[in-house]
């Protein structure tokens, strides 16, 4: 029986919660993962050669499907409201923009030290023995293809201080400046032919989602009428169209994440639209106790699903590729049959590693804080593995450099040793 303290607690957890967001959190990240296991295919060919392709990738209907499987934008609104909303709450508990900082690349690179360990490991033990290198750099670009959102989203967490402050003080001229930069870097690499100014949008394109993010944590689209959140979401959906068509933009809206463009923001502004006309609905599922639990124990170990949900489907395509019969050629009929068998067994797989690693995830009591110039090199040393699997593809020397730079990052951010220091 549950007791009244527990029942209390769980009643106070909803009360402070907006629980939309955390269901719009989970339902983007097993999007996320049902996406994925429809874009890594391996199997064996009727002629018994082993065939890798991208089956989704490859339907005519996928550039059009993007504009709305693309959620990564949505996501990101979802994490500007939660930063928002976190950083107050730091803020009334006496804590500053060095502690905040440091909380929340901790809860980030935590949880990806194990898993550049893990990548580390594998990697360089199939280099060691040879094995099929032309398959083992496909699984690896895959299983790496997550990453670049973990540094994005520590980019973003980091000036989340900063930008909250420009963001009471001129929220407007803040949305602009920034829009401004992401324009200028999409001029000067589509126009310019400066291909690699286009990953400073890392920065700007994200950070400028997540105030759409703040915006919403003000109460913004709370405020507007149903039919304005429509024409909202229109507009901005209509605006794709001559950017797309016309412009220098793919149609794909994953052609538009590596390095990302305005039709990202775009999409943003659409997204955080619709989530807020949705809440009605979002708000009856969450008063289901069966949801609440789903919600509340996936968004617990949320970073581990994300970052081990690709390595667990390429295990569970590997295991299928061992037995006869289990692997069927990729874009097959047997093969798109044969997805919710292995999505099934992928989750149950994904569930137990979280049983074992999702302790990662949590930050514990933490000693005094070491000073503002040891956290941001923190913070870099987090950084530089995601960016660099996001531009040059995971192998494993970035795997095995990773592993170190983030357990460096780990240690400089929880070592108490340090003496504190005011921001």
């Amino acid at each position: 029986m549950v007791s009244s303290a527990t029942q209390a607690a769980h009643a106070d957890l909803l009360a402070r919660r907006d629980l939309t967001l955390d269901l719009a959190r989970v339902a983007c990240v097993l999007l996320v993962v049902v996406i994925h296991l429809l874009m890594v295919g391996v199997g064996v060919a009727p002629d018994g050669t082993m065939v890798a392709s991208m089956p989704l990738e490859a339907q005519s209907w996928f550039p059009a499907a993007t504009w709305v499987g693309q959620i990564m934008p949505l996501f990101f609104v979802v994490g500007g409201f939660a930063a928002a909303t976190g950083w107050r709450s730091a803020q009334r508990k006496g804590q500053d923009a060095g502690d905040y900082v440091r909380s929340r690349a901790l809860r980030l690179s935590q949880p990806a030290l194990p898993l550049f360990v893990f990548f580390a490991i594998v990697l360089g033990a199939v280099a060691v023995l040879g094995v099929a290198p032309d398959l083992v750099a496909f699984a690896a670009r895959g299983a790496g293809t997550p990453l670049w959102f973990l540094a994005a989203y520590l980019l973003c967490q980091a000036v989340v201080p900063l930008m909250s402050r420009l963001h009471e003080r001129a929220p407007v001229q803040t949305m602009l400046v920034l829009l401004g930069a992401v324009v200028l870097v999409d001029v000067v690499r589509f126009a310019g032919g400066v291909p690699a100014v286009g990953w400073l949008n890392l920065f700007f394109v994200w950070v400028l989602i997540q105030q759409i993010g703040f915006w919403y944590a003000d109460g913004w689209f709370d405020r507007r009428s149903p039919w304005t959140l429509v024409a909202i979401a229109v507009v901005a959906y209509v605006a794709l169209v001559p950017l797309t068509m016309w412009g220098p933009y793919p149609v794909d809206m994953l052609a538009n994440l590596n390095p990302p463009t305005v039709c990202l923001v775009v999409l943003g502004v659409a997204q955080a639209a619709l989530l807020r006309l949705l809440k009605p609905l979002l708000t009856a599922l969450m008063r289901v106790r069966v949801m609440q639990g789903i919600v509340l124990v996936a968004g617990s170990r949320l970073m581990t699903i994300y970052l081990w949900h690709l390595p667990v489907l390429l295990a569970v395509t590997g295991l299928t590729l061992l037995i006869p019969g289990a692997a069927p050629e990729p874009a097959s009929a047997a093969w798109w049959w044969s997805r919710p068998i292995v999505l099934v067994l992928a989750l149950a797989l994904i569930y137990l590693l979280t049983l074992a690693i999702a302790r990662w995830e949590g930050i514990g009591v933490l000693g005094a804080r070491p000073s503002v110039w040891l956290i941001g090199l923190a913070v870099i040393c987090a950084f530089a593995p995601p960016f660099a699997v996001t531009v040059w593809a995971l192998d494993a020397w970035i795997a095995a450099w990773g592993a170190v730079l983030l357990a460096v990052a780990v240690v400089l951010l929880r070592r108490p040793w340090v003496r504190a220091a005011a921001s």
